[in-house]
């Protein structure tokens, strides 16, 4: 029997059902045209006039039209949320001195852990295994033997992060500080007192009315978190632009303890951070990279192992860490389901949405056994940032979405150079697509972001213009040499 599968006459079938259905007001409307012009020509000068005649309104049912149009035009304006734009936004880049390549992770690992050789060997086992480069850093104060993840030191690696992002997106974008309407901070495992969002505006001398907040708690989605947060903001503040910083502070998270569990992180959270400006301001539209189409929220916090599956705790020695379940991407399984059915009919077309409605209904009739309809994304988006978690949670995300190697290439190939690197892991990946020329106006952008509690979090984004190659950014002094083959295990 043939491989209807893989039949190339199948192939050119779906794609004429998929240009028929998404096309289908468009092909309905020509023939009625046609019709219309054909008659039109049929008439005769005295036909056309007594036409013209007939349609004629007087004065007064011309301005009442004229009222009626605007009027409802605007409403329509009114009710219609603000346009959200992403002028540019900055990925830090850490210096060539944190860097930490597997024979001096390795090193430090034996020396701090000499009394516990079992959690060495699961730490090689890991970093092996964990698609990490040779190139990703860690902060100053872990390269100490012992470490010093004391409260100076990691107010050092914010500053330091922090600052840097944020001169760059000032020089990027020609903006001053004191034009900074809103401004967001999130990190999840270090907030201070002061807030960080407050020693950015001691730092820049912003405002005094500037409206900050600081977020911290919500694991790596806290990046499209933020954005949502700063979309509503601008919905209710005209002619306003918001900062917004994602970013991990790791040196005071450096888990110093036995517990395989809280192990993880050490193996594959590095340093990094984005700031991103976002603005609302109609001048801005032309020289924005991106607008903003849709933010999906996903929290599966009612369930108490999705709520425990990323938790910080004391291990029985009492040394603080941040614990991953072994459930961990099964319950990340079922909160992408939960975020991709809602966002789904928001972006799918209409020939994805009628087979996932006809496979519905397939299984509810005849055989709830039946495989669901898997709709193919690819139709929707040209660029795909899945969240630099780990190599099992881009696997995952591959298969289930089935993606190419293309389209999770930018996942695969930060989390080889810059490792884990928390909320800000979505913008490393968009800076890929951007410094290999891919991105072109008109592309769409989805980001998928996972994060304690337990939430899958979504962003679409849309591109504003042609985006050139640019001259800086954490990636131009190496895209040349991506991508690179990730073997399956490096032998340590």
């Amino acid at each position: 029997m043939p491989d209807f599968s893989n039949s190339v006459n199948l192939k050119y079938v779906k794609l004429g059902y998929q240009y028929l259905v998404n096309h289908f007001l468009t092909l309905s409307l020509v023939p009625i045209i046609l019709g219309v012009m054909v008659q039109l020509f049929r008439f005769g000068p005295d036909e056309i006039s007594r036409l013209w005649t007939a349609l004629r309104f007087n004065f007064v049912h011309v301005l009442c039209s004229c009222f009626v149009i605007i009027f409802a035009a605007t409403l329509y304006f009114m009710s219609k949320p603000r346009p959200v734009f992403l002028v540019d936004y900055a990925c830090y880049k850490p210096p060539a001195s944190c860097r930490v390549p597997f024979a001096t992770f390795m090193e430090h690992s034996r020396l701090n852990l000499s009394k516990e050789p079992k959690s060495v060997d699961f730490q090689m086992r890991i970093l092996e295994r964990s698609g990490l480069g040779e190139e990703t850093c860690l902060p100053p104060a872990i390269h100490f033997i012992p470490p010093t993840p004391t409260m100076e030191s990691a107010r050092g690696e914010a500053e330091l992060v922090i600052f840097s992002l944020i001169d760059s997106l000032f020089d990027k974008t020609g903006i001053k500080p004191k034009d900074i309407d809103i401004l967001i901070v999130n990190c999840s495992l270090f907030s201070p007192t002061p807030s960080l969002s407050a020693m950015v505006v001691n730092k820049y001398k912003m405002r005094s009315n500037i409206k900050t907040f600081n977020l911290s708690g919500m694991g790596c989605s806290a990046g499209v978190i933020s954005i949502d947060l700063a979309h509503d903001l601008l919905q209710f503040h005209p002619n306003s632009n918001a900062l917004v910083v994602s970013t991990e502070i790791i040196t005071p998270n450096y888990y110093q303890g036995k517990e395989r569990s809280m192990l993880l992180p050490n193996c594959l959270f590095r340093m990094g951070g984005a700031a991103i400006l976002l603005s609302n301001r109609r001048s801005d539209r032309w020289r924005a990279k991106y607008r903003l189409l849709h933010v999906v929220r996903t929290h599966k916090g009612g369930d108490d192992k999705a709520y425990r599956c990323v938790y910080e705790e004391e291990d029985p020695q009492g040394k603080i860490g941040i614990s991953l379940s072994k459930d961990l991407m099964s319950i990340a399984g079922e909160a992408l389901k939960s975020n991709i059915t809602t966002i789904g009919p928001l972006v799918l077309p209409s020939s994805e949405q009628i087979l996932f409605l006809l496979s519905l209904i397939c299984r509810k009739i005849f055989n709830p056994k039946w495989k669901p309809y898997i709709p193919d994304f690819k139709q929707a988006f040209e660029h795909f940032c899945i969240h630099a978690g780990g190599r099992a949670v881009i696997d995952e995300l591959q298969r289930n979405l089935r993606l190419s190697a293309e389209h999770v290439e930018a996942s695969r190939m930060t989390l080889h150079r810059f490792g884990n690197t928390s909320s800000s892991s979505l913008w490393y990946e968009t800076g890929y697509v951007e410094a290999k020329g891919r991105m072109r106006r008109g592309d769409r952008v989805w980001m998928i972001a996972f994060g304690s509690g337990f939430k899958c979090n979504s962003a679409v984004w849309k591109c504003n213009r042609n985006i050139k190659v640019s001259s800086d950014g954490p990636w131009f002094d190496c895209i040349d040499r991506y991508p690179v083959q990730i073997p399956e295990v490096v032998k340590l």
